[in-house]
């Protein structure tokens, strides 16, 4: 995958990212183009967040390491995920 991503295509992705928790992402309001993600477990409570910049979510690999980096943090922190690799 070495087109650029359109943002519904990076959405998808992050979703996927995450299982078994659910992914919540947003556009915030000040236009900068930025993506807010947040992991929130089965009773609602969110385990982990972060910011992706238009500029990673629209590059696949950018995106793709992003990503892992989030995956691990919350492998640390003890939360199990389902094996996920970004699809090519």
């Amino acid at each position: 995958m070495n087109a650029p991503l359109r943002i519904n295509e990076a959405l998808l992705i992050a979703d996927r990212a995450f299982q078994p928790f659910q992914c919540v992402a947003w556009a915030p309001q000040d236009g900068n183009g930025e993506l807010s993600l947040t992991v929130i477990d089965r009773t609602k409570n969110s385990i982990g967040r972060t910011l992706i910049p238009s500029s990673a979510y629209t590059d696949p690999a950018q995106l793709e390491r992003l990503l892992e980096q989030a995956r691990a943090e919350l492998s640390q922190e003890g939360y199990k995920l389902q094996s996920w690799s970004m699809p090519h």
